[in-house]
């Protein structure tokens, strides 16, 4: 089993390189992004609230989230391995990553950072918003806001993450087979 965390600002590539990663090694892919665009597009009570959240660029609630991250593993124990998505965005949330994995008797093998300077991850926010029609992705100043956070409180977890000799940060600005091949390359090279 291997589980991964890709770290990253929205509009880094996790997506991309999340499928990719999916069709070569079978991994499952929990993207907290995903699951509450399901919920909001459900309308679900969950669903009404991370939309306001979301319009307002701020996170969701920790609690929500992690409850959503031990189900999926609970429901999809029996795969080779996840790849994190947008989780854990916060200190609290990896250390919750780190006991709920505890309980599942897994852990973290790497968090693989996609580096992208912030004017080109606003603009290709701005352009997936067009493309897919999400509507927190259409609003500069909400994605300059969900960037902006992403600087201020995700960006800090490299540090846990390096501590525990896990942490790799590559250029996410190039091509995305190259990315690719960079990730593969980390992945298989660790024991």
């Amino acid at each position: 089993m291997v589980n991964i965390i890709l770290f990253g600002a929205p509009g880094a590539g996790k997506g991309t390189q999340s499928k990719l990663l999916m069709e070569k090694y079978k991994l499952m892919h929990i993207s907290t992004g995903d699951l509450l665009h399901r919920e909001v597009m459900a309308q679900t009570e969950l669903g009404l609230q991370a939309k306001q959240l979301m319009k307002e660029g701020k996170l969701v609630p920790n609690d929500i989230v992690v409850g959503m991250i031990d189900h999926q593993l609970q429901v999809h124990c029996d795969c080779p391995g996840f790849i994190f998505d947008g989780f854990p965005r916060t200190l609290v949330q990896a250390e919750a990553l780190d006991t709920i994995l505890a309980k599942n008797e897994m852990k973290i093998h790497m968090v693989i950072a996609l580096e992208v300077k912030e004017e080109e991850l606003v603009q290709r926010v701005l352009t997936r918003g067009k493309e897919k029609g999400r509507f927190y992705d259409q609003n500069e100043s909400i994605v300059r806001n969900r960037v902006q956070s992403y600087f201020n409180e995700t960006a800090p977890l490299a540090k846990y993450y390096e501590e525990r000799k896990q942490f790799q940060a590559i250029d996410g600005q190039r091509d995305v087979d190259l990315i690719f091949q960079e990730i593969s390359k980390i992945i298989e090279n660790n024991p």
